[in-house]
């Protein structure tokens, strides 16, 4: 674990760039809504380990699916950052103060949702504590190893047409769970950025 940390504190974007890694986009996406998303990682046994929810199947939109804890950034958030924290702490009851912020993943685009969302990767010394769920909002709480990710026979790509253009769509098939779309685009940024030779 410590290992990984060290990793993504030298690799992942700064939290003083997220603005700029968003006006960016938002420059391309000027009606977007922003969203930010919290990638809690921690010790599990000695396995660098991962946190997904699973959304409520009586939600409006992605309803049942495999996500991180996260949403919209409000008027109230002086950040995306702190938007994420707030918004795990709602939805999980994540204490933000087991919360240590090592850096930003680059903003992903939500065709369906027109979000641009801002993925915060977080490390937990401390592990998760005890969390209460929003049982409106998430049904089921998902710890899976980082390693466990990584293998390629759970993993595959499809090209969907949205909006006049082919995008590649992934998927991660961990378990019974299908983690898709956003969510495992940002999982694959994650990873690819843990894996990177440079």
């Amino acid at each position: 674990m410590t290992d990984v940390v060290a990793l993504l504190r030298k690799r992942l974007e700064p939290v003083e760039r997220v603005d700029m890694l968003s006006d960016a986009l938002e420059g391309q996406l000027p009606h977007a809504r922003k969203a930010a998303v919290l990638l809690g990682l921690f010790d599990q046994e000695g396995e660098p380990t991962i946190l997904f929810i699973r959304r409520s199947s009586t939600l409006r939109a992605h309803s049942g699916e495999i996500a991180f804890p996260g949403g919209g950034v409000d008027s109230t958030d002086s950040s995306p950052i702190m938007a994420a924290l707030r918004e795990a702490q709602e939805e999980i009851g994540l204490d933000p103060s087991r919360v240590e912020v090592l850096g930003v993943l680059q903003p992903v685009f939500t065709v369906v949702s027109n979000y641009l969302v801002i993925p915060v990767v977080a490390f937990l010394p401390r592990g998760l504590g005890t969390l209460q769920l929003q049982a409106s909002e998430v049904t089921e709480i998902i710890l899976a190893p980082l390693h466990e990710l990584t293998n390629p026979d759970i993993f595959h790509t499809e090209e969907w047409m949205r909006m006049g253009r082919t995008r590649t769509v992934y998927f991660y098939d961990y378990g019974s769970y299908r983690i898709w779309g956003v969510t495992a685009s940002i999982l694959n940024a994650l990873l690819g950025t843990l894996e990177r030779n440079s």
